[in-house]
């Protein structure tokens, strides 16, 4: 029988989360999905705990129990939500809401697989940021949480070296995925615009992101720590006009 790892990944039963999910299953992985709705399908080597990662003492609970099953060295952060509003419509509430999610539960979830990962002198970390941490319109809330999380990679880049644990981020651009058309609603100007910027001229598949997410994952990817890589077509480069 194949020995697999293990790695949690945070709302994977859709979008980018699910395509990583599906790549690591298939890179031979096994995965602890993390999501408060299912997935149309929970595959053989896939654990789905119902989490809703906004709620710290559900969060917790979910990370002992699944920390006393699985040995798990790997975490992806990848549960996130975003809240579209300008300075002006920005409500503190609305504020904390998106950094709990995308910040603080990553920190939650770091510091239950921790231990595991020191003893075993090993660790991988990635954090799905997004292209937005470099400043965007009406994302304030969520631009600022995303930039927060590249500060985390960083500085957990450095904590957490000694112990051969590595911390990375990536930045997806506009991505096909449910949050990205709930933001950007298809034939709006505003989305438009958004194409328009891609030097690629098309919008990323989350099976793009997902292979760059394997590839820092992966044992062998021990000399990288510390880094933001953008998945966004060019767009934070340049313009294509």
């Amino acid at each position: 029988m194949v020995s697999r790892e293990y790695v949690l990944v945070t709302g994977a039963s859709r979008g980018i989360g699910r395509a990583i999910a599906e790549r690591l299953i298939s890179d031979g992985m096994h995965v602890i999905n993390f999501d408060k709705s299912r997935p149309t399908r929970i595959t053989e080597h896939e654990s789905f705990y119902e989490v809703d990662v906004s709620d710290e003492k559900v969060l917790r609970a979910a990370l002992a129990e699944a920390i006393s099953k699985y040995p798990i060295t790997r975490l992806v952060n990848n549960a996130g939500i975003v809240r579209p509003a300008t300075i002006e419509k920005t409500t503190l509430e609305d504020f904390h809401a998106v950094m709990n999610v995308n910040v603080a539960a990553a920190i939650v979830c770091v510091q239950a697989l921790l231990p595991a990962m020191k003893a075993a002198h090993f660790g991988r970390i990635v954090n799905i940021a997004s292209r937005a941490a470099l400043g965007k319109e009406e994302r304030i809330a969520y631009a600022t949480s995303k930039a927060g999380l590249l500060g985390l990679t960083r500085t957990l880049a450095l904590e957490l070296a000694g112990d051969g644990i590595t911390v990375n981020a990536i930045g997806p651009g506009p991505i096909a995925t449910e949050l990205f058309q709930s933001a950007n609603p298809p034939g709006a100007p505003a989305t438009q615009r958004i194409l328009d910027s891609v030097p690629l001229g098309r919008i990323g598949q989350p099976e793009e992101v997902a292979h760059i997410a394997a590839s820092l994952l992966d044992q062998r990817a021990g000399f990288t720590t510390g880094q933001a890589i953008y998945v966004c077509g060019g767009m934070t480069v340049g313009l294509s006009q």
